[in-house]
């Protein structure tokens, strides 16, 4: 009997600890994303565009402007929110930051593409295309060799969840949680794996912005040939100086009701419309549709809103969503999965390294380089905004290479998965 009372007074000590241990943890995750002083949406959206105003004030400054011909101004866009959410300044979520990149990034899309000038874009040649598609061997090769070289400081089915991020690498956030669902990836794994999914992706754009400035020299090094580049930069910049004028208040808020309009057009009739396979969901056909109404409007005379300001307004957006972007890495979270980031970045480099050799032998512009790598890495949400680092004019290439790696991605990732699963049984 006083045996029987020890143990039921041990068993009930056990549950107790448990349950404080739950509630540790609780309280960790909630301080984890209430820890924030300002969370407020409205005040996260006057913070980040104070930011935005400083930076480009002090890009205009005889002095503190000199740092901006070395790092370009993109990317303190960037980092400086990521910065401001690792000391806790602003939350790494929030509604905010969903909106943005949910209607702000289809409404800037459509107003970059207005003004498409689709024959100089075919001009540009299949160069574009064979550098995204090294971008995605990349993918599909680097995850296998990232998994033989951690297999053995990663869980046993950490392949389950590399193989969600191969989709998020390849297509996007629709085909990361489509491919973690066909590997059968549980919910806490699928999470650990937004930590690379991140950090690695974010770095490496970070890295490209920087390269943007420097697209001229790096060319002539190693002697790319980007004329096609420069003559559709020419194209447009011709067009903005022939229809150039001062925007009337009808131009504005034209401009913003196209954009903000089909951008929530192209949202709903995605909710509406059935999905093709696992490669196009409701996400895939948001940036379809908005980019198919953005190439059907360069035809007509709304293409003429260019001269009003469209592709400005539009980069006003696109430098938003950067701002969003890098306020959703928080620095502190890659200490919490150490291995997965290091092999995310072996896995990147790896990708990195095969769209560095095809460029090398085709003699590819880094441009190429740059979004094709983002059209897998990033998506949508990134891709324009690297292909607009590099000129304006050229951020519909990157929606356009975009869009074929949402229809890349469930194919390659299945692939990789099976090259990842593979890998783990041998090992």
């Amino acid at each position: 009997m006083i045996g029987q009372q020890t143990i039921e007074t041990k068993s009930g000590s056990e549950q107790i600890a448990d349950q404080a241990g739950l509630v540790a943890e609780q309280a960790a995750s909630l301080a984890e994303h209430a820890g924030a002083m300002i969370e407020n949406p409205a005040a996260l959206l006057a913070v980040l565009l104070g930011v935005l105003a400083v930076i480009f004030q002090l890009a205009q400054h005889p002095v503190a402007g000199r740092l901006f011909k070395v790092i370009p101004a993109l990317v303190f866009c960037y980092f400086i929110p990521t910065t401001l959410t690792t000391f806790r300044i602003i939350p790494d979520e929030s509604v905010l930051y969903s909106w943005v990149k949910d209607f702000v990034l289809p409404a800037s899309l459509l107003l970059l593409i207005l003004a498409l000038d689709l024959p100089a874009i075919i001009r540009l040649g299949p160069k574009a295309i064979i550098m995204l598609l090294a971008g995605t061997t990349g993918v599909v090769i680097g995850g296998p060799i990232a998994l033989l070289l951690f297999h053995d400081k990663l869980p046993e089915d950490a392949w389950r969840g590399m193989t969600a991020l191969s989709g998020s690498w390849i297509g996007g956030g629709a085909n990361f949680v489509a491919l973690g669902k066909s590997a059968d990836c549980s919910d806490t794994l699928l999470a650990m794996m937004v930590i690379p999914d991140v950090f690695c992706a974010n770095i490496w754009m970070g890295v490209l912005l920087y390269l943007s400035s420097r697209q001229g020299a790096i060319d002539r090094w190693t002697g790319a040939n980007a004329d096609a580049i420069r003559d559709l930069e020419k194209r447009m910049t011709d067009f903005q100086e022939r229809t150039s004028r001062i925007p009337t208040m009808t131009d504005l808020m034209t401009i913003l009701a196209l954009g903000f309009g089909l951008s929530y057009i192209s949202y709903s009739l995605g909710q509406g419309l059935p999905d093709i396979g696992t490669a196009i969901g409701s996400t895939s056909w948001k940036y379809i549709l908005v980019t198919a109404f953005g190439v059907i409007l360069s035809f007509t005379p709304v293409r003429n809103l260019e001269g009003a300001g469209a592709s400005r307004v539009g980069s006003v957006m696109i430098y938003l969503l950067v701002a969003c972007i890098g306020a959703s890495a928080d620095f502190h979270k890659i200490m919490q999965y150490p291995w997965f980031f290091a092999a995310g970045m072996v896995w990147i480099m790896i990708h990195i390294a095969v769209l560095l050799f095809v460029a090398w032998v085709i003699k590819a512009p880094i441009f190429f380089v740059a979004v094709g790598s983002q059209a897998n890495i990033g998506g949508a949400a990134s891709a324009p905004v690297v292909a607009a680092a590099f000129h304006p004019s050229l951020a519909p290439v990157g929606a356009l290479l975009a869009v074929m790696g949402y229809v890349l991605g469930t194919y390659a990732g299945l692939i990789c998965m099976t090259l990842l699963k593979a890998v783990a049984g041998a090992t």
